[in-house]
């Protein structure tokens, strides 16, 4: 007999194999059914929030309220008219701004009104006997004249009964007016009041007067919006100045009586602003951003400058996005026959803010255009020259401290040019620029009388020579601004007496700061132009601190937008009247249209000889050019180190490829590689390479 045995204890180390393990799931209950007011509910629900529903639904409730807002505004102008609101209101709003004198004379115009208004309530007293009079004359006298009429037909025609003709032709007249009218009455009782809910609509529609919710997307965000009175009034009133907004808030609706007729001026508008008694000028120029997002424009949208009369502001507005369109090419490049005047013409610059042509005057100007790297610097300094260059008598000696050839075009025009970022090239413009002072004594020294050419002397990268530490033989510094430094000083030099006899200094730099643009030198320019730079405190070393208190602020221009745009101050360029400054939208002129222009003016002159920093023909070493090349800066693009080298000499290096810089640097242990994506070549790998093979060579001379 054999049966299963069944254990009663649970086994201490059971078999993991041997255990089964069950998951026991329940079976679902059916999922109950949606009720139908749920289902109903959730459609209706869709169907509300639906942005189709939601946009019908605005459109409605604005059209509605287009005529409620009509209908406010018709009253309001009715009210105005027959009552003496209106001068009340500005009386308010003149003694809110601060100006009795005007509230004086608004109350003067308030009486004028009442007492007018007296005069002709009284006279209605007596209009409606004066009325019946005159209407028996008018009737008695019209029906003789019809009698009168009709006995001349009779006696005329020898027919009695034409005596009655003219009066009975006026009665069947008055007759069929009545029938007229008795036809046309009931429809236009019954339309009557659709042409008036019809004006109604057409007043609010044009004045937007709904709610913000229910007007349309596009005039709700701004976009595109016009400047209008009410637009400008409300973006002061939220600028956050609590007496500015007091002010507003007393003067009602008349508040736009602070401002000036709003005029178009290029692509924007300009407005001044009567500030309100206790609101400071530099108040609202400090808000420039917040203003400039109450008017629904940019930053760089918004203008704010001080014209001469007190407590007032001038605001230029762009079109939104105008300032972000190209102004098109120099009159230098579409305009083949062009000349130039040193004396008395005038370079064709750019364009200012309202699309007139900004032309600068260089008669007798240094010239300083400063500003963050890559902004267009060199382009606008080097315009100015291209054009001056169409002047046969003017000599240029040109020291360009980048050395990647943007000055290349002048080869054959100038009599110096210099081209190369190292230590080398700013000793050779410190002695271009010291030989520049003893041309100018030579001047000084001559006969009264004795006329001179125009001799521009134009360093690129100045800051380059400003920060250069190395020291001649007799220890003085070639750059630094202390007294013994020899660029600083002939810069100084230049600046104090070259005007006089045509010597002049051109500069461009970057980022200013005291150490790489001090102090005397830059205030010796007679026009200085800034790009955008990084703070306030860089505009004022850039342009002045009057530039920049009138309200000059190439800090606020947007660094990579705003490529090619100046704020300029000078006496050579036009600017309006009580500003101390004018923002110019400088022509770009591309390499080749340079080359071009170059061209056209070496036809002008007589085959000029320029002397180069490093003359041609000498044995080359290509490595020692590359560190050259290279000059102070940790790594190079590669493209920029070819610029260099071919402005080093162009001979042996002009035609260099990137398979050709690669050879010499692989053969020395310098590879260029990639750094952010583009290829560069290092500072400390040629060096190293230079010193490995200097010591080679020592080694293999010693053995």
């Amino acid at each position: 007999m054999s049966g299963n045995v069944v254990h009663l204890h649970k086994e201490p180390n059971p078999d993991p194999a041997s255990v089964t393990t069950l998951t026991v799931v329940p079976d679902s209950p059916a999922a109950p059914p949606v009720p139908l007011w749920v289902r109903s509910g959730r459609a209706i629900k869709t169907a509300v929030t639906h942005e189709s529903t939601r946009t019908t639904a605005r459109a409605l409730a604005r059209h509605s309220l287009y005529v409620a807002g009509g209908a406010r505004i018709v009253a309001r102008r009715a009210w105005d008219g027959r009552t003496a609101a209106r001068y009340e209101r500005y009386m308010r709003t003149a003694e809110a701004a601060g100006n009795f004198e005007a509230a004086a004379e608004w109350e003067e115009r308030g009486q004028r009104f009442r007492e007018a208004r007296h005069r002709r309530r009284m006279d209605l007293l007596h209009s409606p006997l004066d009325a019946a009079k005159g209407a028996a004359v008018s009737a008695g006298m019209g029906i003789g004249g019809l009698v009168l009429l009709g006995i001349a037909m009779a006696v005329a025609t020898k027919d009695p009964t034409e005596v009655v003709t003219p009066l009975m032709a006026v009665i069947r007249f008055i007759n069929l007016m009545i029938t007229i009218v008795r036809v046309t009455w009931g429809p236009a009782i019954t339309i009557g009041p659709f042409l008036a809910l019809l004006a109604l609509w057409s007043v609010g529609a044009h004045q937007q007067a709904a709610p913000q919710w229910a007007l349309p997307p596009n005039v709700r965000s701004g976009e595109g919006e016009p400047i209008t009175p009410s637009i400008v009034v409300k973006a002061l009133r939220d600028l956050g100045i609590a007496p500015l907004r007091a002010a507003i808030k007393e003067m009602g609706d008349a508040g736009a009586s602070m401002l000036s007729p709003i005029t178009i001026a290029g692509c924007g508008v300009e407005v001044d602003v009567t500030l309100p008694s206790g609101v400071a000028t530099d108040e609202v120029q400090k808000r420039r951003r917040k203003l400039a997002e109450n008017l629904n424009r940019h930053e760089h949208e918004v203008f704010i400058t001080i014209p001469p009369a007190a407590r007032t502001v001038r605001l230029w507005i762009a079109d939104s996005g105008a300032l972000d369109e190209p102004i098109g090419p120099s009159p230098l490049v579409t305009d083949q026959t062009m000349t130039a005047n040193y004396k008395t013409g005038k370079a064709p610059w750019g364009q200012d803010l309202r699309g007139d042509a900004a032309l600068l005057s260089l008669y007798q100007r240094h010239l300083l255009v400063t500003g963050l790297s890559n902004q267009g610097k060199t382009a606008s300094l080097r315009s100015l020259a291209l054009w001056l260059a169409l002047d046969k008598s003017v000599q240029f000696w040109i020291g360009d401290l980048k050395g990647i050839g943007d000055w290349k075009m002048f080869n054959g025009i100038a009599d110096v040019l210099i081209e190369g970022p190292t230590d080398d090239h700013v000793i050779q413009v410190t002695e271009m620029v010291e030989d520049a002072v003893a041309e100018m004594n030579r001047r000084l020294l001559a006969p009264s009388g004795t006329t001179f050419p125009p001799l521009i002397v134009i360093v690129d990268e100045a800051q380059v020579a400003f920060m250069c530490p190395v020291k001649d033989d007799d220890k003085r510094p070639y750059g630094g601004s202390s007294s013994t430094s020899r660029y600083f000083m002939a810069a100084r030099k230049i600046h104090n007496q070259g005007r006089a006899v045509d010597v002049l200094l051109w500069q461009g730099t970057q980022d200013p700061t005291d150490q790489n643009l001090p102090k005397l030198v830059r205030e010796g320019a007679h026009t200085r132009a800034s790009l955008v730079l990084g703070t306030e405190s860089q505009s004022r070393m850039a342009l002045g601190d009057k530039a920049v208190n009138g309200g000059a602020a190439p800090h606020l221009l947007r660094q990579g937008q705003d490529k090619g745009t100046l704020v300029v101050t000078s006496d050579g360029i036009e600017i309006p009247k009580g500003q101390t400054s004018i923002t110019v939208r400088t022509h770009f002129i591309d390499d080749d249209p340079a080359a071009e222009i170059a061209e056209r003016a070496k036809a002008l002159r007589h085959g000029v000889a320029t002397l180069h920093a490093i003359e041609r023909g000498e044995e080359r070493d290509p490595l020692a050019d590359i560190l050259a090349a290279l000059g102070s800066d940790a790594r190079v693009r590669t493209q920029d180190v070819l610029k260099r080298l071919a402005a080093l000499n162009e001979d042996a290096y002009g035609g260099w490829s990137f398979l050709d810089l690669k050879r010499v640097l692989d053969g020395a242990g310098a590879e260029p590689y990639k750094s952010d994506g583009r290829m560069v070549v290092a500072r400390d790998r040629v060096t190293a390479a230079l010193a490995n093979r200097d010591g080679e060579g020592s080694a293999s001379a010693s053995e």
